[in-house]
Order: C-alpha cells, then sequence, then structure tokens
C-alpha cells in the first residue's frame, strides 16, 4: 500500500508539474480549440463516410476518394507549405521587432501559393483525362474530375491564411470555422442521401464545404493581418527581405519536396490502388483510412499548436523549454493514442458495420495494419517540427525520399496481387520507419545545440 501510495503521489505531482508549466497551458488552451473543434469535425466526418458508403457502395465511395484525392494532391505538387513558413518567419521577424519584414513575409507567402493554386488547377484540367481512364477507369468522370479541381482555387491562399491565425494565436477563430465548415458539409450529404443522390451530388457537396472553408480562413487572416500591421500591410517592401532570400528559398523549396514526398507516400494511396488494383479495393482502404484519420484527428491540433510554441521558443533559445514541450506533448498523445488503438482492435469489425457489411472484411484487415504505424506518428507527432526551425528543412525530406523509394517499389510489388491489404502494410510500415528515424535526429541535433550554447534559464 505505501509503494501504491508513493507512486500515486509522484504521479499526481509529475501532473501537476506538467499543467502548471505556462508554456504548456498555453500549447493546452490552444490545443483545447482545435481539439474540440476537430472531434466535433470527427464526429461529422464519420456520419459524412457513413452515408456517403451507404447510398454509393464500396465502388462508389471509392471513386469519391480518387476524385477528391486527384485534385488534392495535384495542389500539393505545387504547394510550398506557406504555412510553416509564415509561422517560421513571421515568428522570427516578430521576435526581433521588424513588422515591416514580418508583413513582407506574408505577403510573399501569399503571392506564391496563389501562383501554386492558380498552376495546379491548369493541371488538373489538363491532367483530368488521364486521372479519369488510369485511377478511377471511368473516362467519362473528366468533367466531375474538372469541376472538384475548382476546390483548389476556392483555397487560394488558405495555407497562408492558416499559418498567420495560428502564429497570432488565432485558434479559436480556425475551431469556429472548422466546426461550421463541417456542419454545412453533412447537412448538404444528409440531403443527398434522403434525395438518393448520385456520385455528382456527393462531389459536389464536397467541392462547396471545400470553398467555404478556404474563403472564410483566408478573409479572415486579412482582417488579421489588418488589425497586426494596418491597412497597408500589403504594401510592405519586399526587397526588406533581401538579406534572407536564400533562406527563405530553401526553407519553401524543401518543404515543397517534403510535400511532394509525403504525397507521394502518404496522400495518394487511393490513386495507387486504382491505377495498380480497382475501385473496389480503394473503396475498402478508404473506409479503413478514414477510421484511423478520426483516430488521428484529436492528435492533428497539437502539430500546429505545438509547433508555434517550438519556433517562438527555438527563436529565443531557451532549449530547455524545447525538451519540455516535447516530452510532455508526447505523453498527452499517448494518452489518448494507445486506448483508442485498442478499443478499435477489439471494436474496430462493429465500426466498420456501421458502414456497411459489405465493406468486411477487408476493410478491418486494412484497419488493423494501419493502427502500428498510426501509433507511431500520433505519439512523436512532432517528429519534422523541431527540424524546420533548428535550420534543417531538408532533413524530412532526404529521410521520406528514401522510404518514398522503398514504397513506390513496394506497391508496384503487392498492390496488384493483395489490394487494399498490401497497401495497407506499405503505408503502416512507412509511417513507423520515418517517424523513429526523424525522432532519434531530432533528440540528436536538440542535444548538439544545447551543448554548443549556454542555455536560458525557463520561464
Amino acid at each position: 500500500m505505501n509503494l501504491l501510495s508513493s507512486l500515486y503521489r509522484l504521479g499526481a505531482a509529475s501532473l501537476k508539474r506538467f499543467l502548471s508549466h505556462p508554456l504548456f497551458q498555453r500549447v493546452i488552451r490552444n490545443t483545447g480549440y482545435l481539439f474540440s473543434a476537430q472531434t466535433i469535425a470527427a464526429g461529422l466526418s464519420m456520419g459524412q463516410g457513413i452515408l456517403v458508403a451507404r447510398l454509393l457502395g464500396v465502388e462508389g465511395a471509392g471513386l469519391v476518394g480518387i476524385i477528391t484525392q486527384f485534385a488534392s494532391n495535384l495542389n500539393q505538387l505545387t504547394s510550398f507549405r506557406m504555412g510553416e513558413l509564415v509561422v517560421s518567419y513571421v515568428g522570427e521577424f516578430s521576435a526581433n521587432g521588424k513588422r515591416t519584414e514580418a508583413a513582407a513575409v506574408f505577403k510573399v507567402a501569399v503571392l506564391t501559393e496563389m501562383v501554386g493554386s492558380v498552376l495546379a488547377y491548369a493541371l488538373i484540367v489538363l491532367l483530368a483525362p488521364l486521372g479519369a481512364r488510369i485511377f478511377a477507369h471511368r473516362p467519362e468522370l473528366i468533367g466531375i474530375i474538372t469541376l472538384y479541381g475548382l476546390s483548389v482555387l476556392g483555397n487560394l491562399t488558405v495555407e497562408s491564411a492558416t499559418g498567420l491565425l495560428q502564429f497570432f494565436d488565432r485558434f479559436r477563430t480556425l475551431a469556429v470555422v472548422t466546426v461550421g465548415q463541417s456542419l454545412l458539409t453533412i447537412l448538404l450529404i444528409a440531403r443527398a442521401y434522403l434525395m438518393e443522390g448520385t456520385l455528382e451530388d456527393v462531389v459536389l457537396v464536397y467541392l462547396a464545404g471545400k470553398v467555404v472553408w478556404g474563403a472564410s480562413i483566408s478573409i479572415l487572416a486579412y482582417v488579421e493581418a489588418r488589425r497586426q500591421w494596418g491597412d497597408g500591410w500589403w504594401r510592405a517592401p519586399v526587397s526588406s527581405l533581401r538579406a534572407r532570400w536564400r533562406d527563405l528559398t530553401r526553407f519553401g523549396v524543401s518543404t515543397n519536396l517534403s510535400g511532394t514526398l509525403k504525397l507521394i507516400t502518404r496522400d495518394s494511396e487511393m490513386l495507387w490502388l486504382g491505377a495498380f488494383s480497382t475501385p473496389l479495393q480503394v473503396g475498402y482502404y478508404k473506409i479503413a483510412k478514414a477510421i484511423t484519420n478520426i483516430l488521428m484527428m484529436p492528435v492533428t491540433p497539437l502539430i500546429s499548436t505545438t509547433y508555434r510554441e517550438i519556433a517562438r521558443e527555438i527563436a529565443n533559445r531557451q532549449w530547455v523549454n524545447v525538451r519540455y514541450l516535447l516530452r510532455s506533448g508526447t505523453l498527452l498523445a499517448a494518452a489518448w493514442t494507445i486506448p483508442a488503438s485498442l478499443g478499435l482492435i477489439f471494436f474496430g469489425q462493429w465500426v466498420v458495420g456501421i458502414y456497411g457489411q459489405e465493406f468486411l472484411p477487408t476493410s478491418y484487415i486494412c484497419l488493423l495494419i494501419l493502427l502500428v504505424g498510426v501509433i507511431a506518428v500520433n505519439v512523436f507527432y512532432w517528429n519534422q517540427l523541431v527540424l524546420l526551425p533548428l535550420g534543417f528543412p531538408d532533413a524530412p525530406t532526404k529521410v521520406q525520399f528514401i522510404g518514398a523509394i522503398l514504397k513506390v517499389t513496394g506497391t508496384i510489388l503487392l498492390v496488384p496481387r493483395l489490394g487494399a491489404p498490401g497497401m495497407a502494410i506499405l503505408l503502416s510500415g512507412f509511417l513507423f520507419a520515418t517517424a523513429l528515424v526523424l525522432v532519434w535526429r531530432s533528440v540528436v541535433e536538440i542535444r548538439r545545440v544545447e551543448l554548443s550554447v549556454i542555455p536560458r534559464l525557463s520561464v
């Protein structure tokens, strides 16, 4: 009893110490806004998925996944992940009192993202015949693929806008917009379900949701920019960044390459499945992936909130605080991920069955396989965050490049024979291996900089 009592007091003291730290309190507060929104959005997203699956069946659900992923992947191909650049460099310049340079960074990010979005839509229009024939095996879907591509233009500057709102602590605003967009989408999906709508009706609903989200976030970010820098923020001279062009370019190119590799390895499985298998296998995989995405949703807000604090602390050379944030964030993510994963192992067949009995047992098998990789990236959600503000934006790219070669090779060899379970094996293995390697590299770099400087006392 004495031992149990001692362990209880030790645990309570540790928990109190974590929760009382101002840095962690800020992360928890901001994560709380997004967590609440993401939890609601997760439930609504699951409801959308169930309605779509029951309305269109396995193959129809697979086609929806192929159409939406085709457009989003081409958008990612031309994206320079301006959100991360905005958080890093607006944060750096703001910390040094350089308001003009901070505004100029946001301006450059917005203009760059606009060019990338227009280019992405041009690629969608150009490649729609290829996508309809190779991935969907339905040439008649060219028109609906092109139409859904308008979602790219609806999200013209959403990455930059999201980054700015995150940096200026507008997580509550992001949460409200997230919930509102999810509510709108599920209401429209429910209408399509009740009216026995078609594939085209469902795709149009997703298009409307994307446009509403992108327009809302962008408008709110421009309002925030005016609040922080005045009405003429957009006239901030780009020439003020001349001394940092090389750093900005390297950051943008590195994150684009990293995003491209992520596109190939994590965000395009439905297209690979469509090309090397059938839309039926895509449907099985889509449901398993949707369920694991729900598992990841509560942790996803920690990525942006932790990154904001880590970028600030690294800019201020507060290494003790950086280590604290990573340790406490890992414990928090594990507290959700491990019990939730066990729940899916025991009750996963019932969850899959809600979408429709025709998804069993294949979708459940895929779910079990995916959990291995998802647990790793959930618990160590920060595996890429630290390296960016530390000055190693190309490190994740190099690790993912090696993983991408192995995964693409495995896709060609396994997917034609195993279908959806084969793709699940490859993605889970990729997530597990790359997460562990990047965690190791992050720990090494933090230790190196701690030994090379005299750390200041944490607040």
